[in-house]
């Protein structure tokens, strides 16, 4: 196999269920492609360097085929169905969105994405200024979302995980605390799909409602 960025990228990321983020070195993705790791450095100079590489697969992969809206639809249902695509992206991998987070995306796919984004905001009526502010709120939400969501996995927790059903509705005592003991009880068996699209409801909602909407 031909080693380049991307090649490498994938093999890292195909690591992350095994080891997690923390885990991740250079060598450990040398010796999962078989070659040593002073190769790797070719094409990526260091971790910094393969994370923004691995960020980039990962954006690349979530918006493969996005299209500004159809004839009809919705500004918001579209841009709800651009953040699910990039959280589907992230969760496919342990630590995806850490992955995210932090990164340096430069790729065309990114600013292709930006611009439909731009321009379907502009087609519902929002200034250029307020426009401008909302593809990085929705990006920041999502990614933060799903550091949570991914943390609630417990992975790094081995036996010990609290977020466990059996154990986490005996974290918060109801008797002192029943409005916290319900919310935490609900929150661990909600439904992480509806409860995603929720949240970017209400924050959309917040755009239209503080002006921010032309």
């Amino acid at each position: 196999m031909k080693l380049d960025a991307r090649v490498i990228a994938d093999a890292a990321l195909g690591l992350l269920d095994e080891i997690g983020l923390d885990g991740l070195t250079m060598r450990k993705v040398a010796a999962a492609l078989d070659v040593q790791a002073p190769a790797l450095y070719w094409h990526v100079k260091n971790k910094r360097e393969l994370l923004d590489e691995m960020a980039r697969s990962l954006f690349v992969d979530a918006v493969d085929g996005v299209e500004a809206p159809r004839q009809g639809e919705d500004w918001q249902d579209w841009l709800v169905g651009l953040t699910a695509r990039l959280r589907r992206s992230t969760t496919r991998y342990r630590d995806g969105a850490k992955v995210l987070a932090g990164t340096y995306v430069d790729d065309e796919s990114m600013w292709r994405t930006v611009e439909l984004t731009l321009r379907t905001l502009e087609d519902a009526g929002f200034e250029k200024s307020g426009a401008r502010r909302v593809f990085p709120i929705l990006l920041h939400y999502t990614v933060g979302y799903v550091i949570e969501e991914q943390a609630r996995a417990g992975a790094d927790y081995g036996e010990g995980d609290p977020y466990r059903p059996e154990r986490i509705g005996s974290i918060v005592d109801p008797a002192r605390y029943p409005r916290t003991a319900a919310m935490v009880t609900e929150v661990a068996s909600a439904d992480p799909d509806a409860e995603f699209e929720y949240g970017l409801r209400v924050i959309l909602a917040g755009i239209v409602a503080t002006g921010t909407k032309g």
